[in-house]
């Protein structure tokens, strides 16, 4: 039995297509859903606010099953995310979260990794680039402390949750 109900579901786009795809999905007639950030980008003459996607390649789509098809024949759509051998659905509370979440956030940073008090992580850039380091606690997002190996201090750094990453 094929289930008719609506529900979100993600979808991985083609690179840098989001924007692009949602368009095509809206001249469809199929609702979807775009997180989006605002980034401040550099060039050399000037700075400019820009919307990003706050998930790369991902958009999501309201949509029953009979509609997988039609989703699956636009342009910049490449799969459905699939969780456990079945396409992943999103409760609608989820994307309600993110929505709220998205309208109020002023500085929202993705981070990629889930990563403990007491794990060993690398420093991936800035000037602390290569040093792997204990998360000994987390002052905000942008304040870590980290104690260094071999050396039993602890230094707090000013630095990007997203700078880090779990070591193996």
């Amino acid at each position: 039995m094929i289930d008719n109900s609506y529900k979100w579901y993600p979808l991985y786009t083609r690179s840098r297509a989001e924007k692009t795809t949602q368009e095509a999905l809206a001249k469809k007639n199929i609702i979807s859903y775009l997180p989006l950030k605002k980034a401040i980008k550099q060039w050399s003459d000037r700075k400019k606010i820009v919307e990003e996607p706050l998930l790369k390649s991902y958009l999501f789509v309201y949509i029953s099953a009979k509609e997988y098809t039609e989703v699956l024949m636009t342009y910049g759509v490449s799969r459905f995310i699939y969780f456990s051998g079945k396409i992943a659905s999103i409760p609608d509370k989820q994307i309600s979260d993110l929505k709220l979440l998205l309208a109020n956030a002023t500085d929202l940073e993705l981070i990629e990794y889930d990563i403990s008090l007491g794990e060993k992580v690398l420093i991936k850039a800035g000037p602390f680039k290569g040093i792997i380091a204990e998360l000994v606690s987390l002052k905000s997002k942008k304040s870590i402390v980290l104690r260094l190996q071999n050396i039993g201090y602890s230094i707090q750094i000013n630095t990007s949750m997203a700078f880090i990453e779990p070591v193996a």
